[in-house]
């Protein structure tokens, strides 16, 4: 089992944020972080590194419910979504996939919550 979903999309780097942006509000998730990559590896080690970013996606109604079983889920919200620039000038953005990161958490009422979120990102990466 793959710990992402990914797509190529025929949008240029910002297109790509904005819809996928727009894809995560029809699941019921917002943007709680974003973290531009290529920006703070510039600033932090004067490193050039291709257009970047990392969008931490919440969908607060699964997220209180995977907390509420498992206190310490924390540590893996929120769900990242990266959209990045390939030096042939493809924009792909992946997913993770919930389901396989929660098969590391001992505790078996996290998959059915795993399991709709991961319909949802699926769904997000497939809209695309």
């Amino acid at each position: 089992m793959s710990y992402y979903f990914n797509k190529t999309v025929s949008l240029d780097f910002d297109q790509a944020i904005e819809r996928v942006t727009e894809e995560l509000k029809k699941e019921g998730f917002g943007v709680l972080t974003e973290i531009d990559v290529q920006g703070a590896l510039k600033k932090k080690i004067n490193v050039d590194f291709r257009k970047y970013r990392i969008l931490g996606a919440c969908n607060p109604h699964f997220a209180h419910k995977a907390l509420l079983e498992e206190d310490k889920i924390g540590t893996m919200l929120p769900c990242n979504v990266v959209v990045q620039e390939h030096e042939n000038g493809e924009v792909e953005v992946a997913a993770i996939n919930p389901v396989a990161s929660m098969q590391a958490v001992e505790n078996s009422n996290l998959g059915e919550v795993a399991t709709q979120v991961q319909a949802k990102l699926k769904k997000v990466i497939d809209n695309l």
